[in-house]
């Protein structure tokens, strides 16, 4: 129970919010006569962010503290890149959910009981059906972008990447209802997925800098390189990665997330040229710092 109770929320924590961030994303895409389009996304962005505000509540004292460190709940860019974000698009975002996330304890053993299990479960049953709804929309999105028939500022490859995440995180809570706990990871498909997606945010970071930023767009496209590489090494080994590559995945990855921290910063601050959200730049900082926290867990393991 207590291992049920714990990774569901801190699998909510994490992935709750790149959700509720998804719809804000597609909602701020969107030209503002796409009424029915932007509608739908603002819907599931305010449904993520209630039940996140939930699970917030629930996790004091019950997630765990490498979990709460690791700068995948909140990083210190959060709280600003939310009221700029909110500012510049118009949608408004709860920012006391991120003053209530640097405020979680790490769990206690009498955190964990019946009640709270079944309030956990009912999450995890919502979520799955808002999960289904929303990956429903951005295939649709998606579809409508490829005939032509809608525009987006958001490329038709981050609709795609949008649309592996949430199956993903899906797949987790589906796997938590099912049985109770994740299984161990499968190392070689941990690692295609997360490498494609940071390879996914170093091509997108490149196509939203100004084409002034010169020094920041041969970086983000050193690391599209990198992580290509990596995907494909990891893609090519039998039955899972080694050892060898895991490693030298973790140090692309610590690298990348101090690129993408210096990059947070500096959008935050206004002395980067973009296009890019200040929210979406917190957005894939966490997605490194999840990552990195899988990778040195696996180290641990070895």
């Amino acid at each position: 129970m207590e291992k049920y109770i714990r990774i569901s929320l801190e699998t909510h924590l994490f992935f709750g919010r790149i959700m509720k961030e998804h719809a804000l994303f597609l909602v701020a895409g969107f030209p503002a006569a796409e009424t029915e389009y932007r509608e739908r996304a603002d819907w599931f962005r305010q449904q993520f962010e209630e039940t996140l505000a939930y699970v917030v509540c629930l996790a004091d004292k019950r997630a765990g503290q490498e979990v709460l460190d690791s700068g995948e709940v909140v990083t210190e860019f959060t709280e600003k890149a939310e009221q700029q974000t909110e500012k510049l698009t118009g949608i408004p975002i709860d920012i006391q959910i991120t003053q209530a996330e640097k405020g979680l304890h790490a769990g206690c053993p009498c955190a964990f009981d019946g009640e709270t299990e079944q309030q956990v479960q009912m999450i995890n049953q919502r979520i799955l059906w808002l999960l289904d709804g929303l990956i429903a929309l951005k295939e649709n999105i998606l579809q409508d972008v490829a005939t032509c028939s809608l525009y987006t500022a958001n490329y038709p490859l981050l609709l795609e990447h949008i649309i592996r995440e949430a199956k993903l995180y899906r797949q987790i809570v589906m796997e938590l209802e099912q049985n109770g706990c994740i299984s161990s990871n499968d190392l070689k498909a941990t690692e295609v997925f997360w490498n494609q997606i940071m390879m996914e945010h170093a091509q997108f970071i490149r196509g939203l800098l100004d084409p002034t930023e010169y020094d920041l767009l041969v970086t983000a496209d050193n690391f599209a390189g990198d992580f290509c590489l990596l995907l494909k090494e990891a893609k090519s080994q039998d039955c899972r990665v080694t050892e060898e590559l895991t490693r030298r995945t973790l140090k692309t990855t610590e690298k990348y997330r101090e690129f993408k921290a210096a990059g947070a910063e500096g959008i935050t601050s206004c002395n980067i040229r973009s296009v890019i959200l200040p929210l979406l730049a917190d957005h894939v900082l966490r997605e490194a710092n999840h990552y990195l926290r899988i990778l040195e867990r696996q180290g641990w393991e070895e």
